[in-house]
C-alpha cells in the first residue's frame, strides 16, 4: 500500500513557491511554471480517461496552511502572487483538519491517485502498442560512440541513438556535473485508519516540521497518509524517532489511529528549486535528463516526459526554457550551497574524523558503527544473530564517507544521497556500484 514511496499529490501547488518564483525569476517565468504544472494535471486526467486506467483518481483541492502568526503574511503574499499569474487561489481561514489553523492558501481542482495502479496502466499501454520494457537491467555507465551511445548494463551493452537519464539522480558525473547543483532529502510517511469522519483535500504546512496530510480509498473506508520528519539524506543524526514523531502526532489527532504502513523516500532538490529537464549537456547531444523534482514529481514528471519527447521529435515545447537543464543561474539558495560544500568537504576525506577506539565487542546487535580496526576505518553492522558485516564506508559515487542510518539499517551518503544496504548493495543513485564486503 505504500503508494510507490510517494504521497502522489497531482498538484501545481508546490508549497509557498510562486512568490519566490515571481520575485526571483519574474512574472513570465512564474506563469510558465504554473501553466506547465496545470497542463500536466490535465494531461494525466486525459491519459487516465482515454486509456481507461483504474487508479483511484480523485479531484481534490490543495492547501498550504499554517498555525503560526508570523507565517500568515507569507500566505497572503503567496495568494497575491498566484492571483497575479491568473490563477484563482484563495485565502481561507477555516479548513477541515482536526486541529486549529490560522490561515491557508487554497488551489482548486487539483488531484490525487494511486501511482502504482497508474503506472501499471501505462505499462499496459506501452506493451499493447508493441513497446518493450526490460526490468532488472541495471545501467552502470554510458559512453558516446560516434553517432550513438553505448549503455553498459549488468550483463549487456545496449546501443542507442537517444538516452534519457530518468533514474532519480543522474548516474553520469561529467560533463553535466549535477552533483554540484543538487542534493537529496529524506522524508517519512505513515498510513493509518481512524473511525473519525475523513476530511476532503490535500494539505501541507508552511514551515518545518512539515506535516503533509491526505486520505486515500482503503477497503470500504479511507486511509489517512501523514508525512514529515524530513532531513538531508546522510546527515549524522539519530533518525530512529522519525516514524515515532509521526505516529505520536497521529495519535494526538486521532487517539484511535491504527498505524498500518510506514515508508520513507528520497527526493532530489536543485539549488534554485527548479527541476532539470532537457539536454543532459550541450556536449552530449541526444542524451536527456529529468531530475530535481523537489517532492512534486507527479506533475513535473509529466512535464519532463512531454519536453523530452518533443526534443527527440524535434518539436518546440513552450515550457522547455523554464526547466532548461543546462541553465546557469547565479546561486539563489546560497546558504544551502555553502552547507552542501561543507558537507562534501568533510566527507570526502576518509580519515578526517577522530574515531573512538571502539571494538567489535562494543557494537550491539542490530547496530552499525564506523570503527577503527588495525588502523583502518571500517563500517561494521552486527545483525540480530551476532553476525558482522564490514565494509569500507566510502561511497562508490565520488568517495564521500558514509554514515550509518540506524532506522533503515543502511549506509547513507551525506554528499549526494546515495544509500547502501549493510551488505554493500547499492540502493539509491547516483551510486550504481556495490561496496565489497570485507572479511574480518
Amino acid at each position: 500500500m505504500p503508494l510507490g514511496n510517494t504521497t502522489a499529490k497531482i498538484t501545481s501547488q508546490h508549497g509557498l513557491f510562486y512568490d519566490y518564483l515571481l520575485h526571483t525569476f519574474g512574472l513570465e517565468f512564474a506563469k510558465s511554471y504554473l501553466d506547465a504544472n496545470e497542463e500536466a494535471i490535465r494531461n494525466i486526467d486525459n491519459i487516465i480517461t482515454e486509456e481507461n486506467i483504474e487508479c483511484d483518481f480523485e479531484w481534490q483541492d490543495s492547501f498550504v496552511y499554517t498555525d503560526l502568526e508570523e507565517e500568515v503574511i507569507k500566505i497572503k503574499n503567496e495568494v497575491a502572487s498566484v492571483n497575479s499569474l491568473g490563477f484563482p487561489a484563495k485565502f481561507v481561514e477555516d479548513i477541515p483538519l482536526p486541529f486549529s489553523t490560522l490561515a491557508a492558501i487554497q488551489f482548486p481542482k487539483q488531484a490525487q491517485f494511486h501511482p502504482l495502479k497508474y503506472i501499471h496502466g501505462l505499462v499496459n499501454c506501452i506493451v499493447n502498442a508493441s513497446g518493450q520494457i526490460y526490468e532488472n537491467t541495471k545501467v552502470y555507465d554510458v559512453h558516446k560512440k560516434r553517432d550513438f551511445y553505448e549503455v553498459k548494463t549488468t550483463n549487456h551493452t545496449i546501443r542507442a541513438k537517444y538516452v534519457v537519464l530518468a533514474c532519480h539522480y543522474p548516474i553520469i558525473n561529467a560533463p553535466g556535473f549535477y552533483f554540484l547543483k543538487m542534493y537529496q532529502e529524506t522524508s517519512y510517511l505513515i498510513g493509518f485508519t481512524t473511525n473519525n469522519k475523513p476530511f476532503e483535500g490535500m494539505y501541507i504546512n508552511t514551515k518545518s516540521p512539515i506535516c503533509s496530510l491526505r486520505t486515500v480509498p482503503y477497503g470500504d473506508g479511507r486511509l489517512t497518509i501523514m508525512g514529515g520528519s524530513e532531513h538531508k539524506t546522510g546527515t549524522k543524526e539519530d533518525v530512529s524517532d522519525c516514524y515515532q514523531n509521526l505516529e505520536a502526532r497521529a495519535k494526538e489527532l486521532y487517539p484511535d489511529a491504527k498505524i498500518l504502513y510506514r515508508w520513507n523516500t528520497e527526493d532530489c532538490i536543485s539549488l534554485d528549486k527548479i527541476p532539470y529537464i532537457g539536454e543532459f549537456s550541450e556536449l552530449m547531444p541526444h542524451m536527456y535528463v529529468a531530475t530535481g523534482f523537489k517532492k512534486w514529481g507527479m506533475t513535473t514528471s509529466n512535464i519532463a516526459a512531454n519536453i523530452i519527447c518533443d526534443m527527440i521529435m524535434e518539436k518546440e515545447n513552450p515550457y522547455a526554457s523554464t526547466f532548461k537543464s543546462t541553465r546557469f543561474h547565479p546561486i539563489q539558495n546560497g546558504t544551502e550551497f555553502v552547507n552542501m560544500l561543507k558537507q562534501t568537504s568533510t566527507s570526502l576525506v576518509l580519515d578526517k574524523f577522530k574515531i573512538p577506539e571502539d571494538t567489535l565487542a562494543s557494537i550491539a546487535k542490530d547496530e552499525g558503527k564506523i570503527v577503527e580496526v588495525e588502523g583502518t576505518k571500517l563500517g561494521i553492522y552486527r545483525d540480530n544473530d551476532g553476525k558482522y558485516f564490514a565494509l569500507r564506508p566510502i561511497c562508490t559515487h565520488l568517495g564521500c564517507e558514509l554514515s550509518w542510518n540506524n532506522l533503515d539499517k543502511t549506509w547513507d551518503c551525506p554528499c549526494h544521497g546515495s544509500r547502501f544496504h549493510y551488505t554493500g548493495k547499492s540502493l539509491y543513485s547516483p551510486s550504481v556500484k556495490d561496496i565489497e564486503l570485507i572479511s574480518l
